[in-house]
């Protein structure tokens, strides 16, 4: 096998983390502490919510922003298939059902065209995930949420500093969760963030994230221990005041890549949409001719770093068939088959996207 000479992602760890984490395992507070409030305070403040919620995983994020909003057993959440598998466990660890809406395949979102129909009397809530770094159709979403009284929750793990219509993903819903995974544009080692300006949504997070506590031990509700860590706040801190520079740079990275693949035959280059900011948490092609996993033999042997997400659409895997839950979206199935993400972040040089150019071109020639 080949040497891998540009990785499909590398976090950038800086001198202000390593000495933020070194000032809070100094001070003796490495749990949840004065930190971690800084955090939730600078982070909702960033992305233009009042509130912040931080938990250890972005996962955890999603299940106690979920909780909050009262999901339970017998409720329906309509999400996207076309996701990493933790947007629809989080529904499911609720007891709620997750129902599968097709994406567009432009945006590889949520369409809202898909909604409606999918609506019934146990419907709850909508979770469109603002998948690869871009933001859904958030207007159109909120208006049929407004119309069927139902909650909007953003999972917002891969979208960072993304907008719509000029306001930020994070402050475009009832809640929002963020994922701060290393491979994510910013990161807190782990960690994941609910951001909200309903007052009530963060007192009961606050419950659900610290073993179902309102006063200390007296336990009301079923909770879990999900708080995030002074430790990983303190990288957090440091990582929002660098944030908006690694997204400029994948943006720039991208529009290079954009260029460069312009005229590849086989090749769908991501689409960007009009007045919104995507933040190409993945920069993601999707490949119409010939058989992807071809494709990526190809660039893997050429030393390109690729990742598939995602292959399998959620009604597809193995415990969600087994759990009975179905679904019926053919733009989700025709995305599975063909993407493949491609480096973009941050560290990587011309000459590494001049690599990831040449690559991709041989496959074509190849395989197309």
């Amino acid at each position: 096998m080949s040497d891998i000479k540009v990785p499909i992602a590398k976090p950038i760890i800086g001198q202000e983390e390593i000495d933020n984490v070194v000032e809070v395992l100094k001070s003796g507070m490495i749990a949840q502490g004065p930190k971690v409030s800084e955090f939730e305070k600078e982070f909702s403040s960033w992305v233009g919510a009042d509130y912040g919620v931080a938990t250890n995983s972005g996962t955890a994020a999603l299940h106690v922003a979920l909780l909050a909003a009262g999901i339970g057993d017998g409720d329906e959440v309509i999400t996207t298939p076309f996701t990493f598998i933790a947007s629809g466990n989080s529904i499911v660890y609720t007891g709620a059902k997750p129902v599968f809406a097709d994406i567009d395949l432009k945006t590889y979102t949520l369409d809202p065209e898909c909604i409606e129909s999918l609506i019934t009397d146990k419907t709850k809530a909508i979770m469109p995930v603002q998948l690869y770094g871009q933001s859904a159709e958030m207007d159109a979403i909120c208006d049929i949420a407004e119309d069927h009284d139902l909650i909007v929750i953003e999972d917002a793990a891969q979208a960072h500093g993304a907008t719509f219509n000029g306001k930020k993903v994070g402050s475009l819903a009832d809640m929002a969760c963020f994922s701060f995974y290393p491979t994510k544009n910013m990161t807190t080692s782990e960690g994941g963030m609910i951001t909200t300006n309903n007052k009530d949504f963060v007192e009961e997070a606050h419950i659900f994230r610290a073993h179902g506590s309102r006063v200390k031990y007296h336990h009301d509700d079923i909770g879990y221990n999900f708080r995030m860590t002074d430790i990983s706040a303190a990288i957090g801190l440091a990582q929002l005041n660098v944030i908006d520079e690694f997204n400029k740079k994948r943006a720039e990275n991208a529009a290079y890549l954009n260029e460069g693949l312009s005229d590849v035959d086989g090749v769908i280059t991501p689409y960007a949409r009009k007045g919104s900011v995507h933040v190409y948490h993945q920069y993601t092609i999707r490949v119409e001719k010939g058989n992807r996993d071809d494709w990526i033999d190809v660039l893997t042997e050429e030393g390109i770093g690729t990742g598939v997400h995602y292959p399998i659409p959620l009604y597809n895997q193995p415990i969600y068939q087994k759990l009975g839950f179905t679904g019926n979206c053919p733009n989700a199935e025709i995305a599975a088959s063909g993407v493949i993400s491609l480096p973009v972040h941050p560290s990587l040089t011309s000459d590494d996207l001049d690599l990831v150019i040449k690559a991709v071109k041989k496959a074509s020639d190849k395989l197309a």
